[in-house]
């Protein structure tokens, strides 16, 4: 009886996620038509291109995951038509793109609507939220998110998507976009690996001694609070002047704007999580392990080596994976004092009013993001299994 009512009980995610997807579609634009890259553009919702045959099967597939996403329990059966409606919904939009694009026009640009974006989401939440429910181990979790990676990729190889402005704008800036990336990511993991060797003694040493602990914790929380884009600006000045009076420190890239601040802006941001959780997890470990490390004749140095980082490395890693989540956002934020990385891209759109090119910063930042965390996860679980 109970399995019973369980089957017609409606998921109640299910039912938000519908209702926000059903509001997309008819009131939000599919695609934004427009004369060049900084026209206001003709914004066409989706019931005005199903007379495209991809638009009418997108419009089926859609109505098949509402009602999976409300009725279905196969979790797997689920999936699958999410990910086949995910799928279709890039090759919808690259197929009315190429339609909605005047024949040899160089200048005209198609730019994802609302209603795009909001179906994404949440298609992509349908596909997570069964994800979820499936309890796919850790490694089978970043097996998923290699093949959704992979399946983008042979759709922007295959040359569906290369109407859309996005994809222009990239077509213009391959090289910089690459070079661009490339310092982004190097920044990022560079900040995090130099917060991981100054904070992890930190955190041992305010573990160590608790009188200094909250003296610590409270100054780097105040750290903290100083938006980015100002301590990035306080930095200068401390470091332009050495640069100006330390030619070892000139010679070897540091000034007062460029990657010089940037690196020690995000060092400093970094550091709160990493000390925090290592105080934790360093607190967590069973004292009594530690009495019975004690009493086989382990020294202080050989019970922190071989017994509480070990059982405390899951906690350290939570705080490693806040920090370089962070530090991937706040890269962006450095390009305004020359660090690089993708937010060139964001802030040379929004001076130019160029959202596609705002949207060639944003999007790779985001998959950076969401990578780094899915992947880190997978690691903090996997030890946690292995220990249980």
């Amino acid at each position: 009886m109970e399995d019973a009512l369980a089957a017609r009980r409606v998921d109640r995610l299910g039912v938000v996620l519908v209702a926000g997807g059903a509001l997309a579609a008819t009131l939000m634009p599919f695609i934004i038509v427009k004369a060049n890259r900084i026209a206001a553009g003709k914004p066409q919702l989706l019931i005005q291109l199903l007379a495209q045959p991809s638009a009418l099967a997108l419009l089926a597939l859609l109505v098949a995951t509402a009602l999976a996403a409300l009725f279905l329990r196969n979790q797997l059966a689920r999936l699958g038509i999410a990910t086949l409606t995910i799928a279709f919904l890039i090759i919808t939009l690259g197929l009315v793109s190429t339609a909605a694009t005047p024949a040899g026009s160089t200048v005209a640009r198609i730019t994802p609507g609302g209603a795009f974006w909001v179906l994404l989401a949440v298609i992509g939440l349908v596909i997570s939220d069964a994800l979820v429910k499936l309890r796919l181990s850790p490694w089978l979790r970043v097996g998923s998110l290699a093949l959704y990676a992979a399946l983008l990729g042979v759709i922007f190889k295959s040359g569906l998507l290369d109407n859309l402005s996005i994809m222009k704008e990239y077509a213009n800036n391959t090289d910089k976009f690459w070079n661009e990336g490339l310092g982004h990511v190097f920044l990022a993991l560079g900040s995090v690996a130099i917060a991981i060797i100054l904070a992890l003694p930190l955190g041992i040493f305010c573990y160590w001694q608790p009188r200094l602990r909250a003296v610590v914790l409270r100054a780097l929380s105040l750290v903290q609070t100083i938006p980015s884009l100002a301590l990035f600006g306080i930095l200068m000045l401390p470091l332009g002047y050495i640069a100006a009076h330390v030619p070892f420190a000139a010679t070897i890239g540091v000034k007062g704007i460029g990657t010089a601040p940037a690196l020690v802006a995000l060092v400093i941001y970094s550091l709160l999580p990493i000390v925090a959780n290592t105080v934790v997890g360093l607190a967590g470990v069973d004292p009594s392990v530690r009495d019975a490390a004690a009493g086989m004749g382990l020294t202080r140095r050989q019970i922190l080596t071989r017994i509480d980082l070990p059982l405390a490395f899951p906690v350290i890693l939570t705080g490693i994976r806040i920090v370089l989540v962070q530090a991937i956002g706040l890269v962006t934020v450095a390009a305004l004092i020359g660090g690089g990385g993708f937010g060139i891209f964001i802030f040379q759109g929004i001076g130019q009013t160029a959202n596609d090119l705002v949207l060639l910063g944003a999007v790779p930042t985001v998959f950076l993001a969401f990578s780094s965390a899915v992947i880190l996860d997978a690691v903090i679980d996997s030890i946690r299994g292995q220990r249980a």
